[in-house]
C-alpha cells in the first residue's frame, strides 16, 4: 500500500478522533529508529488494558489512520501486517496519539475476536493481553488464562 493510497482512504473515526490531516507529511512528526520503525502500543478503548506492542513504518501507520483498523510492520516476516488477518482478532482504531518525544505511538483500540467465555484477545497465545506473565519469585510466572487454544486460531 502507497503512503498517498492510504492518505485518500476513510480516516479514523471515534470518540475524540478527527480526521488526519490529508497526504502524508503529519509522518515527519514521528521520530522513527535508524531502521525506520517506531514502537506501537495498542490499548483497549474501555478497560485501558495495554494489550500489545508491535512495531510501525511510515506506510503501516498511514495505512491504520487510512482504514480505521491497526496495521502494523512485522519485523519477523518483514512486510505489512494487518492484525488479524489470519486470526479475525481485529483492532478497529478509535484514536492515534503520539508521544512528548516523537518516539511511541498509542492507539485506543477496540479488540475485535473473542474466545468462547466472551473476553476478547489480542495475543497469538490466545490470551486477552499479550502482558500475561507476572514477575515472581520464581520467575515469571503466567497468570492470565488462555481464552482460546491458539491452535484453533491459526489452522
Amino acid at each position: 500500500m502507497k503512503d498517498d493510497a492510504a492518505a485518500q482512504a476513510r480516516p479514523v473515526e471515534g470518540p475524540g478522533a478527527a480526521p488526519h490531516p490529508a497526504g502524508t507529511a503529519w509522518l515527519d512528526a514521528v521520530r522513527w529508529t535508524a531502521d525506520g520503525l517506531v514502537p506501537a502500543i495498542a490499548q483497549e478503548l474501555g478497560s485501558r488494558d495495554v494489550l500489545m506492542v508491535a512495531w510501525m513504518n511510515r506506510e503501516a501507520l498511514a495505512a491504520t489512520a487510512a482504514c480505521g483498523e491497526a496495521v502494523y510492520w512485522s519485523r519477523s516476516r518483514a512486510r505489512l501486517w494487518h492484525k488479524g488477518e489470519e486470526s479475525g482478532h481485529v483492532q478497529k482504531v478509535h484514536e492515534i496519539r503520539l508521544d512528548c518525544d516523537g518516539d511511541v505511538v498509542l492507539l485506543t483500540v477496540t479488540q475485535l475476536g473473542h474466545g468462547p467465555s466472551g473476553a476478547s484477545i489480542a495475543c497469538h497465545t490466545g490470551r486477552h493481553s499479550c502482558f500475561f506473565q507476572r514477575l515472581g519469585a520464581g520467575g515469571w510466572q503466567a497468570v492470565d488464562p488462555v481464552l482460546k487454544d491458539p491452535e484453533l486460531i491459526y489452522r
